[in-house]
């Protein structure tokens, strides 16, 4: 599979235009340095600020690796809230049975 050039939706290999925005794939070049490797994805992970502003800026030009950083960001983000729950849930029982 390939992605399109304008915006960057998932196509056929064989497209000779993207279904999505209807750009032509003639001169569509994929790019060796978008790999989506799992860096992206550890970064995204552990700050996931700047997993976002990566996503954002990388959705049209590296789309793979734009995917990749901003599921680590939204991973993070989820691992956070459930962690800050259980934090809390804990802290709650232990004032509680203080009194």
């Amino acid at each position: 599979m390939k992605y399109c050039s304008k915006c960057g939706k998932e196509i056929m290999d064989e497209a000779v235009i993207c279904p999505n925005c209807g750009c032509s794939q003639t001169n569509n070049i994929q790019r060796n340095d978008d790999n989506g490797g799992f860096g992206w994805s550890f970064l995204g992970f552990c700050i996931p600020i700047v997993g976002l502003i990566f996503y954002l800026l990388w959705k049209n030009e590296k789309p793979i690796t734009a995917r990749a950083v901003g599921k680590g960001a939204l991973i993070g983000v989820i691992v956070s809230v459930v962690f800050y729950f259980i934090y809390a849930i804990i802290i709650g029982a232990a004032i509680g049975g203080m009194y």
